[in-house]
């Protein structure tokens, strides 16, 4: 067995066991740390396969955004585990079944349509850049794809501040309608008040305090 093979198994099974941690981890903040140990794992194996842009990517882009993002977000929600552990087991068939479904439909998927073939020009395809070839089909090809994605992940990050910023005892909310509405008489008001005059010491009395001095 190769270093590259041995490598695969190995970067394999930490994946599959950090994933797998992912959905039983009682910690929400545990699940997102583990999720964070996945993609790095698929990242070394996209790193075998020399897709080093997707790599890469999947590093700056998941891993040191979108997963820090998460993590700040269940930290920030203080879930209560316990209600969510209410009514497990009652939902656990349906659950089950969805799992098995998605496993033959990916199954089918790969055993179908990631079949390796042989290709007779190997030293012009060694000449190509990934990343240039994948941005020319991301810009071109699959453009309206990618922008359903940014729109998606716009919409993600805010349902993520909006959960953030309800109503909690420890925490203060604003209301953004109301602070657009405002007006410049509502922020400050003039206090009309009568003239005051200072009091000025006696001259008796300036004398006395130097005589004490």
């Amino acid at each position: 067995m190769s270093i590259t093979t041995g490598l695969f198994y190995f970067f394999s099974a930490i994946m599959l066991l950090a994933a797998f941690r992912v959905i039983t981890a009682r910690n929400p903040v545990h699940a997102v740390l583990f999720l964070v140990l996945t993609f790095f794992q698929a990242a070394m194996i996209w790193m075998l396969l020399k897709a080093e842009f997707l790599s890469i990517s999947l590093v700056l882009v998941y891993v040191g955004a979108v997963m820090v993002l998460f993590l700040f977000v269940v930290m920030m929600l203080d879930i209560n585990i316990e209600e969510i552990r209410v009514g497990f087991w009652t939902h656990f068939p349906l659950a089950a079944l969805v799992g098995v479904v998605v496993v033959l439909e990916m199954a089918g998927v790969l055993m179908g349509g990631f079949r390796v073939t042989e290709n007779a020009d190997g030293a012009a395809m060694a000449q190509l850049s990934n990343t240039k070839e994948l941005g020319k089909l991301m810009y071109t090809q699959y453009i309206y794809p990618l922008e359903v994605a940014t729109a998606i992940l716009l919409v993600g990050m805010f349902a993520a501040i909006a959960l953030t910023l309800r109503a909690r005892k420890d925490t203060k909310k604003t209301d953004p309608a109301q602070q657009v509405r405002v007006k410049a008489s509502d922020r400050m008001t003039v206090v009309k008040m009568a003239a005051t005059k200072a009091a000025v010491p006696s001259a008796a009395a300036a004398s006395n305090t130097e005589t004490q001095a």
